[in-house]
C-alpha cells in the first residue's frame, strides 16, 4: 500500500478520498487554489499546496502544476477523484511517466471508453447491445440528415467527447435538426474542445441503469450491482439508489456479467461504471462506461459493504480485489440526495455566498458526505453542488421515510439549496411507488407545488410539500391520474406513461 497519495481535485470527493486513505494509514496531500483555502478538504489533509493560475478552474486542470506537486510533496500516487482531469487519458498517461501511480483505469481504456463513438464501435464488437446510431463522429449535415431519416425520429444528438449532458440535443422532427446539430457542435467544442457529435435512436423516457464494476490487475473482475438514476433535470441526475426496484435477480446477474465483458473488452482494472438505458420492455442497451468513480457510488457501499475508494488504492499499489464476486450481496435499499446550491423557486438558478449556519441531520442509516462546513464560502467558479445524503434502510420504504426525515432536518443557511425540491420528489406518489423514469421531472413531477410552497416560511416549507402529496395520495389520485400505492406495483413501471400526474 501507498504511504502518501496527492488528491487531485476539491470538495466532498476530495474529503471522501482523504477519509478512506486515513483509514488504510495512507497519508494526503491535498491542492487548492487561493479562492479554496478554507475550505474543509484543504484542512483535513495531511499536507497541503497551492495551485497557480489564471483562473480558479484552470488551476485544477494544470496537469504539470499536480504532478510537480506530487513529486514535490512525496506522494506516490493520485486520485483524480471525479470531474476535472479524472477521465483524461493524457494525465494518466503523464503521471505514469513521471513514475507514479494513477489511482484508476490505464491510459488506454480510459481512452477507449473516452471517445464516445469508440466506446460503442468497441462494445457492439464485444457483442454489448447499444442503442441504434452511429459508431462513429459526425461533422457533415448532409450525412447526419440521411442518418436520421433512416434511424427515425425522435433522435438524440451527443458529443463523441464528453458527457454530463454536454452537447447533448433531443430532436423530435427534421425541422430541429440543423440547429440542433449546430447548437450540439457548439458546445462540445466549448465543453471538450472537439465539437464531434454522434447520434443514437432517442428512447423515450427509459430508465437510467447503471452497474458498477471493479477489477484488479490479477484478472480478478465483479460487479457491485446496479444504481438506478433515472430521477434527473437537464441530464443531471438528482437522486440515486440502489438496488432498483424494477430489476429481478436474474437481469441483474445479466446485466451485471454484461457489464464485466464491457470492461474486459477494453483490459479494465479499477472501479468503473457501465451505464444502460432500459425501455419499458425492460430491453438494456449501452450508453457509456465512466472510467472514474461515479458521484453516486455511496449507495453502492451502503447496500454492499464495500468500500469502493479503498479497493482503488488497494488495486492502484498492485494488491488484489478483497472480495470475489460471490461474496458480493446486496442488503437493504440506500438513496442518495444530491445536495446542490440551486435556487428551487427561481428556476433553479446556482447561488453563492457564505453559508452562516449548518446543521446537518444524523442517526442510524444516515451517512453524508460532504465538502463544506459553517463559514464556507460558495463561489461561482465551480459545480453547485455541496454535498450528498445517503440513507439506507431494511427495505426502499424504510430508506424513503429516513430520507424525508432526514432531508427535513439539513438546515443550510446563506445560500439557497434544492433540499425543498427534494423533498416533493420523495413524497411524490409515482416515486414512492417506483413508477419514474428519466422523464419523471419534465412530465410527472408537479411544479405547482413548489409555487404553493414558493411564500412558506422555511420551517413549514417540508410540512406543506408532505401535506400536498398525502392529500392526492387519499383522493386514491383520481383527480390527478396517479394510482393509489396499493394499486402500484413496482414491477409494473413500463405502464409509467399512462400516468401523467397532472
Amino acid at each position: 500500500m501507498f504511504s502518501r497519495i496527492l488528491i487531485a481535485n476539491r470538495g466532498e470527493i476530495a474529503v471522501r478520498v482523504i477519509r478512506a486513505a486515513k483509514e488504510l494509514d495512507v497519508e494526503t496531500v491535498a491542492i487548492f487554489h487561493e479562492v479554496d483555502k478554507g475550505m474543509p478538504f484543504v484542512h483535513y489533509a495531511d499536507y497541503a499546496y497551492q495551485l497557480h493560475s489564471d483562473t480558479p478552474k484552470n488551476a485544477y486542470l494544470d496537469m504539470n502544476q499536480i504532478i510537480e506537486i506530487a513529486i514535490k510533496s512525496g506522494a506516490e500516487a493520485i486520485h483524480p477523484g471525479y470531474g476535472f482531469l479524472s477521465e483524461r487519458s493524457e494525465f494518466a498517461q503523464a503521471i505514469e511517466d513521471a513514475g507514479l501511480a494513477y489511482i484508476g483505469p490505464s491510459a488506454s481504456a480510459i481512452d477507449s471508453m473516452g471517445s464516445k463513438t469508440k466506446a460503442r464501435e468497441l462494445m457492439s464488437s464485444a457483442g454489448v447491445p447499444i442503442v441504434p446510431g452511429t459508431k462513429k463522429a459526425i461533422t457533415d449535415f448532409v450525412e447526419l440528415f440521411s442518418i436520421a431519416k433512416e434511424i427515425g425520429y425522435p433522435v438524440l444528438l451527443k458529443a463523441s467527447a464528453g458527457g454530463g449532458g454536454k452537447g447533448m440535443r433531443k430532436v423530435l422532427s427534421e425541422d430541429d435538426l440543423k440547429s440542433s446539430f449546430e447548437s450540439a457542435q457548439r458546445e462540445a467544442a466549448k465543453a471538450f474542445g472537439d465539437d464531434s457529435v454522434y447520434i443514437e435512436k432517442y428512447i423515450v423516457n427509459p430508465k437510467h441503469i447503471e452497474i458498477q464494476v471493479i477489477a484488479d490487475k490479477h484478472g480478478n473482475y465483479a460487479y457491485l450491482g446496479e444504481r438506478d438514476c433515472s430521477i434527473q433535470r437537464r441530464h443531471q441526475k438528482l437522486i440515486e439508489e440502489a438496488p432498483s426496484n424494477i430489476l429481478d435477480e436474474i437481469t441483474r446477474q445479466k446485466m451485471g456479467e454484461v457489464a464485466v465483458n464491457a470492461a474486459k473488452a477494453c483490459g479494465y482494472y479499477n472501479a468503473g461504471t457501465v451505464e444502460f438505458v432500459m425501455d419499458r420492455d425492460k430491453n438494456s442497451y449501452f450508453l457509456e462506461m465512466n472510467t472514474r468513480l461515479q458521484v453516486e457510488h455511496p449507495v453502492t457501499e451502503m447496500v454492499t459493504g464495500i468500500d469502493l475508494v479503498k479497493e482503488q488504492l488497494r488495486v492502484a499499489s498492485g494488491e488484489e480485489l478483497s472480495f470475489r464476486q460471490e461474496d458480493v450481496k446486496l442488503t437493504g435499499h440506500a438513496i442518495e440526495c444530491r445536495i446542490v446550491a440551486e435556487d428551487p423557486f427561481n428556476s433553479f438558478m446556482p447561488d453563492i455566498g457564505t453559508i452562516n449556519y449548518m446543521r446537518e441531520p444524523g442517526g442510524k442509516g444516515i451517512r453524508i458526505d460532504s465538502g463544506i462546513e459553517t463559514g464556507c464560502e460558495i463561489t461561482m467558479h465551480f459545480d453547485s453542488m455541496l454535498a450528498k445524503l445517503i440513507v439506507w434502510g431494511k427495505d426502499r420504504a424504510d430508506a424513503l421515510n429516513i430520507m424525508e426525515s432526514a432531508l427535513k432536518n439539513y438546515k443550510i443557511k446563506g445560500i439557497k439549496t434544492i433540499i425543498p425540491f427534494l423533498v416533493t420528489i420523495i413524497n411524490h406518489p409515482q416515486f414512492q411507488n417506483g413508477w419514474f423514469d428519466t422523464g419523471f421531472i419534465d412530465n410527472v413531477y408537479e411544479f405547482r407545488v413548489l409555487e404553493q410552497m414558493k411564500e412558506a416560511q422555511e420551517e413549514v416549507i417540508a410540512a406543506i410539500s408532505a401535506y400536498s402529496f398525502r392529500k392526492i395520495k387519499q383522493n386514491g389520485g383520481s383527480s390527478t391520474g396517479i394510482p393509489s400505492q396499493q394499486q402500484a406495483q413496482s414491477n409494473n413501471w413500463k405502464k409509467t406513461r399512462s400516468y401523467k400526474g397532472r
